[in-house]
């Protein structure tokens, strides 16, 4: 009989691990696509950046699927990222595949990683040069790029070593997923400089040349190599085909299989000519072959589309690319509006006018459930609406119709759309307001409001890294 005791009870405990196979492996928990349930015990976490008045800041995280900034049984009263400790979080570049974020601090100009899993905040990427005005990482971790605007520099960031690139007026950057393309750009002028990472045998020829900072390379001269003792990096200008110019280029947005990069030329809105979308193939021989990280040797622009609704910021989705920008009015005042190009063809396709949204500068877009593309702009009562005019757009991608959400309540900076609730999160005038997808109806944000500034915002239990509005 004791046998049979004993025979019951591990049969017992077998047909639990097996039932809850799923959830558990006998001790350790999984809630999704094998992540680890986090120490707060939440699947759906939205992280806040909150900035206060003194300098300090602090990521806090709310329950998304209650709307809750507490536990569903009250007895943990908050969370929030532990260990985290930076001045003035602005940005969040949200990684979920990862479970990682790298939070950008205005205040100390650091890029700190945040462990999703441990909910906790790690040690920031070290020898960035000061503030930065744009800093992006690639997916892997590995690379990471900053537009040190104030120094002048471009700060990369390689696997644990930091170089410093001399690009004069450098206040953007893009880089690609796998971290084999980094660009930069310059402000108020028409260049666009390629970061690359030099084999060892050119880093040789760098270094016993006449002039190791501006290296000649395959026959490009390059605007700075650093450290000169011995070239790692080189920025180098990206050149045009005949005919073809760069306006105010602003930034680069990589096609998801990788062969093409479409810059985003600003033009009036950026004090150029005309805004449009210039495109670079990404071929093998355009990469620096014999080398890792970013590569971009021989890029070259081959055309270029006009958009005249304005281009600064774009999102993709399979071959339509959604671009957002500002037109100039007679009057001089900037309207916002939204573009849709087609990419199936070279060169890319406008099809249709301008569709008017809100004015501003357009920081931030995601998509969202029910076929909804949400954009967020700042300063958007400066451009032709004027205070009357919001800085939240809802677009339905499949309609074709825009809803613009009054009232205005100050700059959008922050959005986090809850893939499959049917939801979205945004960071408006400093606080956080939730709407609903399927109309752009606000719901209750009572139990999900910070005392302090609500600077950015991210779903960090998003199904994919295409849940992420830095990028």
């Amino acid at each position: 009989m004791k046998n049979r005791s004993i025979l019951r009870t591990w049969l017992s405990v077998l047909i639990l691990c097996a039932v809850s196979l799923v959830l558990t492996s006998c001790g350790k928990t999984f809630y999704f696509a094998g992540r680890p349930l986090p120490p707060s015990g939440l699947k759906n976490r939205v992280m806040i950046a909150v900035e206060n008045p003194a300098g300090a800041g602090a990521l806090l995280i709310v329950d998304a699927f209650y709307d809750v900034r507490n536990s569903h049984d009250n007895l943990t009263p908050s969370f929030s990222i532990s260990t985290y400790s930076s001045s003035f979080p602005t940005t969040i570049q949200n990684l979920p595949e990862q479970q990682r974020g790298a939070v950008y601090s205005a205040g100390d100009g650091r890029l700190t990683l945040i462990d999703y899993t441990t909910e906790k905040g790690g040690t920031a990427l070290a020898g960035l040069a000061g503030q930065s005005s744009g800093v992006l990482i690639a997916h892997n971790l590995g690379y990471a790029i900053a537009a040190s605007q104030t120094a002048h520099v471009v700060s990369v960031y390689d696997n644990g070593r930091t170089f410093f690139l001399n690009v004069p007026g450098v206040y953007r950057v893009s880089i690609n997923t796998s971290g084999t393309v980094a660009v930069a750009f310059t402000q108020n002028t028409n260049d666009m400089y390629s970061i690359v990472h030099l084999t060892v045998p050119q880093q040789t020829a760098a270094a016993t040349s006449g002039d190791p900072q501006h290296a000649v390379i395959n026959g490009q001269t390059a605007q700075d190599c650093e450290p000169q003792s011995l070239p790692v990096y080189c920025a180098f200008k990206v050149q045009t085909a005949p005919g073809i110019s760069f306006d105010r280029p602003v930034k680069a947005i990589f096609s998801s299989d990788g062969a093409y990069a479409y810059v985003l030329d600003c033009g009036p809105e950026c004090g150029g000519t005309q805004s449009g979308i210039t495109t670079i193939p990404i071929t093998p021989g355009s990469l620096n072959s014999g080398t890792l990280g970013p590569a971009g040797l021989a890029l070259v622009a081959t055309s270029t589309v006009a958009v005249p609704g304005g281009a600064s910021n774009a999102l993709q989705n399979g071959n339509t690319l959604y671009v957002a920008g500002q037109s100039v009015n007679p009057d001089h005042l900037l309207s916002g509006n939204l573009s849709i190009v087609n990419t199936s063809a070279q060169p890319l396709q406008v099809t249709g006018p301008p569709i008017p949204i809100a004015d501003g500068t357009h920081n931030k877009m995601a998509f969202a459930d029910d076929n909804t593309l949400w954009i967020g702009s700042v300063l958007c009562q400066q451009g032709e609406r004027g205070a009357s005019g919001s800085c939240l757009t809802m677009f339905n991608t499949s309609t074709n119709t825009v809803t613009l959400m009054p009232p205005y309540k100050g700059d959008a900076t922050g959005l986090a759309p809850i893939t499959g609730l049917h939801k979205i999160y945004t960071a408006e005038g400093g606080q956080i307001y939730i709407y609903n997808t399927t109309d752009g109806t606000q719901r209750d944000n009572t139990f999900v409001t910070v005392s302090d500034v609500a600077s950015d915002i991210a779903y960090m239990d998003a199904p994919s890294d295409a849940s992420n509005t830095t990028y």
